[in-house]
């Protein structure tokens, strides 16, 4: 029997160490037009989410006017005067990194939830799949009219 829990208890020990501890980042950031960031010359995909794409279209409220796809925009607003912190939790293959984000306290994927520029992906946590139905059911960003077509 002892020799039963000092196998599992090894077997646990190698596992959690071969998985390493999330790595922190926090910095100011740059928004890409696929709603990545860009921090401290590394590239982080919001954890939980996925960012459909968009129409490109440009801000001209502001100076000078920003272009992009309406999530990276509305991202940009967000994070543009803040601070960014981000867990990473790991890598692609392509060297890009997935992590939670906050900016100003708030997280960041479920700001483009709320707001409908998002979609939850299967294994997020289950509040963002609650956030991506009610933008759907208000019609918010990408589940709503044709923005393209609404005249300011």
């Amino acid at each position: 029997m002892r020799m039963g829990f000092a196998l599992l208890g090894l077997i646990v020990a190698t596992t959690a160490a071969a998985l390493p501890p999330p790595s922190k980042l926090s910095s100011y950031a740059f928004v890409n037009d696929d709603g990545s960031l860009r921090i401290d010359r590394r590239t982080i995909h919001l954890y939980g989410i996925y960012i459909p794409p968009t129409a490109r279209t440009c801000e001209d409220q502001v100076r000078p006017a920003r272009c992009g796809p309406r999530a990276a925009l509305a991202l940009e607003f967000k994070v543009s005067s803040h601070f960014v912190h981000c867990t990473v939790y790991g890598a692609q293959q392509d060297g890009s990194l997935v992590g939670y984000c906050e900016a100003d306290g708030e997280d960041l994927a479920a700001y483009l939830l709320q707001r409908g520029w998002a979609a939850a992906l299967p294994d997020a946590p289950p509040e963002y799949a609650i956030l991506e139905r009610i933008a759907r059911q208000h019609g918010l960003g990408v589940w709503g009219a044709s923005v393209d077509r609404i005249v300011r």
